[in-house]
C-alpha cells in the first residue's frame, strides 16, 4: 500500500466520521496525519524536480489568472494588457506562463496567464504541480470560469486548498513557540472551536512535546494544522465570471443562476465589465496612491503606489534610505489630515490620493575661515 493509497484511505475515513465533540480528537489526528503525508509527497516531488515555470515578478504586484482550460483567460489577458497570449477554442492552448502588464490608477500590475487547472491538479495532474508553484507567488488570484460552469469555482478552490493556498484568509492569530522542556502549555484569550485535548493530540502527532501555545481567535482543526506546518500561502482572490455575452437576458436565465454575490461578471471577448474588474483588482490589492510634492515645486503627476495603512515612514523608506534619519516633518494635503498642508510626523497614516511634502534637516554650512 503506497502513500497515495494511505492518503485516500484517511480522506475516506474523515468523510465517514461525523464531526462532534466526541470525535474531535480522532478527526484531528487523522487530519494531522493526512497533512504530514501530503507534505511528504510535495517534498518528494520537489526533490525530483520536473521543469517548473520560471517567472520573474515585476511591477507593483503580480496577479495570476486561474481557471479551467478554455474559460477565456488568454482573451482577458490580451484585452487588459499588450500581451499576445494564444487564443483558441480548444483545451490547453496556453502551455507556458504568459506575462502582461496592466497600468491602472498609476499602478503597474503584472498579469500572468498560466495553463488551465483541472481537477486533480494538486496531486500533479495536467502540469498541476508546476502551475500551482507559480500561483503561490501571486499577490492576487483571479478565479475565472465561464457563466455556464459555475461549479468550476468550487473545484478550483479545492485544488488550491490541497496545494496549501488559502484564499481570502488571513493567517490565524496563533503563536506556537517550541522549547526544550516544560511540556505543552496552551493559553487562549477567547472561546475556540477546537478543544485543548484535540490540540495536544495534534501537536503530539507532529512530535511537538514542548511548546507554549497562544490562541487569540477562534480557529478550526485545519487552521491549527496550517500554523504548525508553516508552509501555507495566504492570497486574496476575486471570482470572475466570463462569457456574459453568451447568456440570454430575455428569459431570466441570468437571474436563475447561483452566481456568488461578490462575483464580477465580464465578457472578455467584447470588453464589457473590464473597467469594473480593473477597479476591483486595484482595491483588492489594497493599494493607495501618494502624490509627492517637493518643496517649492508642483505635485508629481505619477503617484507612488503603497499599501493601505502605510505611513510617512514607509514613504521615506521608499524614497531614500537616509530620509528617516534626516527627517524634520512632513506636510500633507488630503483626507488623512484635518487641515491643508498639515504638519505630521513619521508615524502618520496616509490615505489614497494624499499629497505629501517631506522636509529634511537643513544642511549647515561650515563657518568661513
Amino acid at each position: 500500500m503506497g502513500i497515495e493509497d494511505d492518503i485516500k484511505a484517511i480522506e475516506d475515513e474523515i468523510r465517514r466520521t461525523p464531526y462532534n465533540k466526541a470525535t474531535q480528537v480522532h478527526i484531528g489526528r487523522l487530519k494531522a496525519k493526512l497533512a504530514r503525508l501530503k507534505e511528504d509527497v510535495q517534498s518528494t516531488r520537489k526533490r525530483r524536480g520536473g521543469g517548473g515555470y520560471s517567472v520573474k515578478k515585476s511591477g507593483d504586484a503580480t496577479v495570476i489568472l486561474v481557471g479551467f482550460p478554455s474559460v477565456g483567460k488568454s482573451t482577458l489577458l490580451n484585452k487588459l494588457t499588450s500581451a499576445q497570449s494564444q487564443v483558441a477554442d480548444y483545451d490547453f492552448t496556453t502551455i507556458g506562463v504568459i506575462p502582461g502588464s496592466l497600468v491602472h490608477r498609476g499602478a503597474h500590475i503584472q498579469l500572468l496567464d498560466v495553463p488551465g487547472l483541472i481537477e486533480g491538479a494538486a496531486a500533479g495532474k495536467g502540469h498541476g504541480k508546476e502551475v500551482l508553484s507559480v500561483i503561490r507567488s501571486a499577490d492576487l488570484l483571479l478565479l475565472m470560469t465561464d457563466i455556464f460552469h459555475l461549479e468550476h469555482l468550487n473545484v478550483l478552490k479545492k485544488e488550491l486548498f490541497g496545494a496549501g493556498v488559502r484564499i481570502n484568509e488571513l493567517p490565524p492569530n496563533v503563536t506556537i513557540r517550541r522549547k526544550a522542556t516544560g511540556g505543552i502549555i496552551i493559553n487562549r484569550t477567547t472561546e475556540c472551536e477546537i478543544d485543548e485535548m484535540a490540540m495536544r493530540s495534534i501537536l503530539n502527532d507532529f512530535k511537538i512535546h514542548n511548546a507554549d501555545v497562544l490562541i487569540r481567535e477562534n480557529i478550526t482543526i485545519d487552521q491549527f494544522i496550517d500554523i504548525i506546518l508553516g508552509t501555507r500561502k495566504y492570497v486574496p482572490a476575486l471570482q470572475v465570471l466570463n462569457k456574459l455575452d453568451l447568456i440570454s437576458f430575455g428569459d431570466n436565465a441570468l437571474e436563475d443562476l447561483p452566481i456568488p454575490n461578490d462575483a464580477i461578471l465580464i465578457s472578455a471577448e467584447h470588453g464589457s465589465g473590464l473597467d469594473d474588474l480593473k477597479d476591483a483588482i486595484f482595491e483588492k490589492l489594497g493599494f493607495i496612491r501618494i502624490y509627492m510634492k517637493p518643496r517649492g515645486e508642483g505635485v508629481n503627476q505619477a503617484p507612488m503606489i503603497l499599501m493601505k495603512g502605510s505611513s510617512v515612514s514607509d514613504v521615506c523608506d521608499r524614497v531614500h534610505r537616509d530620509f528617516k534619519r534626516k527627517f524634520r516633518y512632513a506636510q500633507v494635503w488630503g483626507r488623512s489630515v484635518k487641515h491643508r498642508g498639515q504638519r505630521v510626523g513619521l508615524e502618520h497614516t496616509l490615505r489614497d490620493e494624499d499629497v505629501l511634502t517631506l522636509v529634511m534637516e537643513r544642511k549647515v554650512k561650515p563657518p568661513k575661515k
